[in-house]
Protein backbone atom coordinates (compact mmCIF):
# COMPACT_ATOMS: atom_id res chain seq x y z
CA UNK A 1 0.00 0.00 0.00
CA UNK A 2 2.73 2.86 0.89
CA UNK A 3 4.53 1.22 -2.27
CA UNK A 4 1.10 2.24 -4.60
CA UNK A 5 1.10 6.01 -3.06
CA UNK A 6 4.84 6.78 -3.37
CA UNK A 7 5.55 5.11 -6.38
CA UNK A 8 1.83 5.16 -8.07
CA UNK A 9 -0.18 2.29 -9.35
CA UNK A 10 1.26 2.21 -13.01
CA UNK A 11 5.06 2.23 -11.26
CA UNK A 12 4.81 -0.51 -8.76
CA UNK A 13 4.70 -3.72 -10.78
CA UNK A 14 7.46 -2.85 -12.86
CA UNK A 15 9.38 -1.79 -9.76
CA UNK A 16 8.86 -5.13 -8.07
CA UNK A 17 10.04 -6.87 -11.26
CA UNK A 18 13.13 -5.14 -11.47
CA UNK A 19 13.96 -5.33 -7.78
CA UNK A 20 12.88 -9.28 -8.06
CA UNK A 21 15.53 -9.25 -10.90
CA UNK A 22 18.20 -7.54 -9.26
CA UNK A 23 17.90 -10.18 -6.26
CA UNK A 24 18.08 -12.86 -8.50
CA UNK A 25 21.40 -11.59 -10.19
CA UNK A 26 23.08 -10.84 -6.58
CA UNK A 27 22.04 -14.75 -5.88
CA UNK A 28 23.24 -15.86 -8.95
CA UNK A 29 26.74 -14.01 -8.17
CA UNK A 30 27.41 -15.22 -4.75
CA UNK A 31 26.20 -18.98 -6.27
CA UNK A 32 29.34 -18.26 -8.77
CA UNK A 33 31.79 -16.66 -6.38
CA UNK A 34 30.99 -19.68 -4.30
CA UNK A 35 31.68 -22.17 -6.73
CA UNK A 36 34.86 -20.48 -7.82
CA UNK A 37 36.38 -20.47 -4.36
CA UNK A 38 35.37 -24.20 -3.90
CA UNK A 39 37.01 -24.83 -7.09
CA UNK A 40 40.23 -22.60 -6.23
CA UNK A 41 40.61 -24.59 -2.72
CA UNK A 42 41.12 -28.30 -4.59
CA UNK A 43 38.56 -31.52 -4.76
CA UNK A 44 39.14 -32.17 -1.31
CA UNK A 45 36.88 -28.85 -0.48
CA UNK A 46 34.51 -29.99 -2.59
CA UNK A 47 31.52 -30.32 0.54
CA UNK A 48 32.99 -27.19 2.38
CA UNK A 49 29.36 -25.13 3.10
CA UNK A 50 30.38 -21.29 3.94
CA UNK A 51 27.85 -22.05 6.53
CA UNK A 52 30.39 -23.95 8.47
CA UNK A 53 32.63 -20.96 9.06
CA UNK A 54 29.93 -19.51 11.66
CA UNK A 55 31.41 -20.54 15.26
CA UNK A 56 28.71 -21.58 16.36
CA UNK A 57 27.93 -23.94 13.63
CA UNK A 58 31.68 -25.07 13.19
CA UNK A 59 31.57 -26.10 17.10
CA UNK A 60 28.33 -28.17 16.90
CA UNK A 61 29.28 -29.92 13.77
CA UNK A 62 32.71 -30.88 14.54
CA UNK A 63 33.14 -30.86 18.12
CA UNK A 64 29.81 -31.61 19.23
CA UNK A 65 29.03 -34.56 16.94
CA UNK A 66 31.48 -37.21 18.03
CA UNK A 67 32.06 -36.26 21.86
CA UNK A 68 35.57 -37.51 21.70
CA UNK A 69 36.94 -34.66 23.92
CA UNK A 70 34.17 -34.98 26.94
CA UNK A 71 32.50 -31.38 25.91
CA UNK A 72 28.57 -32.42 25.96
CA UNK A 73 29.61 -33.35 29.89
CA UNK A 74 31.68 -29.97 30.42
CA UNK A 75 28.90 -27.83 28.79
CA UNK A 76 26.30 -30.61 31.29
CA UNK A 77 28.15 -29.52 33.93
CA UNK A 78 27.30 -25.77 33.33
CA UNK A 79 23.70 -26.15 33.71
CA UNK A 80 22.74 -25.84 37.07
CA UNK A 81 18.95 -26.43 37.28
CA UNK A 82 18.87 -29.39 40.37
CA UNK A 83 20.69 -26.62 42.19
CA UNK A 84 18.63 -23.95 41.59
CA UNK A 85 15.14 -26.26 42.47
CA UNK A 86 17.32 -27.00 46.13
CA UNK A 87 17.44 -23.21 46.51
CA UNK A 88 13.89 -22.78 45.69
CA UNK A 89 13.07 -25.78 47.95
CA UNK A 90 15.19 -23.73 50.73
CA UNK A 91 13.79 -20.44 50.36
CA UNK A 92 10.21 -22.35 50.08
CA UNK A 93 10.71 -23.88 53.57
CA UNK A 94 12.02 -21.19 54.80
CA UNK A 95 9.51 -19.44 54.48
CA UNK A 96 6.83 -21.68 56.02
CA UNK A 97 8.75 -21.25 59.09
CA UNK A 98 8.86 -17.36 59.29
CA UNK A 99 5.86 -16.09 61.69
CA UNK A 100 4.78 -13.45 59.68
CA UNK A 101 1.99 -12.47 61.79
CA UNK A 102 4.69 -10.55 64.29
CA UNK A 103 6.17 -8.26 61.67
CA UNK A 104 4.48 -5.32 60.80
CA UNK A 105 2.98 -5.53 57.14
CA UNK A 106 4.19 -1.86 56.30
CA UNK A 107 7.86 -2.62 56.32
CA UNK A 108 10.27 -5.05 55.65
CA UNK A 109 11.40 -7.83 58.56
CA UNK A 110 15.20 -6.57 58.95
CA UNK A 111 14.92 -2.59 58.54
CA UNK A 112 13.77 -0.38 61.42
CA UNK A 113 11.26 1.42 61.31
CA UNK A 114 11.09 5.14 59.69
CA UNK A 115 9.58 7.61 61.77
CA UNK A 116 6.70 9.09 60.94
CA UNK A 117 5.61 12.70 61.11
CA UNK A 118 2.04 13.16 60.86
CA UNK A 119 2.11 17.37 61.16
CA UNK A 120 4.55 16.73 57.73
CA UNK A 121 1.34 15.22 55.35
Amino acid sequence: MLGTIVLGPDKLPGMISQAARVLRKVRAFAEDAKQEIRAELGPEFQDFEFEDLNPRTFVAKNLLADDTLGLRQIRDGFRLDDEAEAVREAVRTAGDSVDLTQQDPGRAPDRPPVPYDSDAT
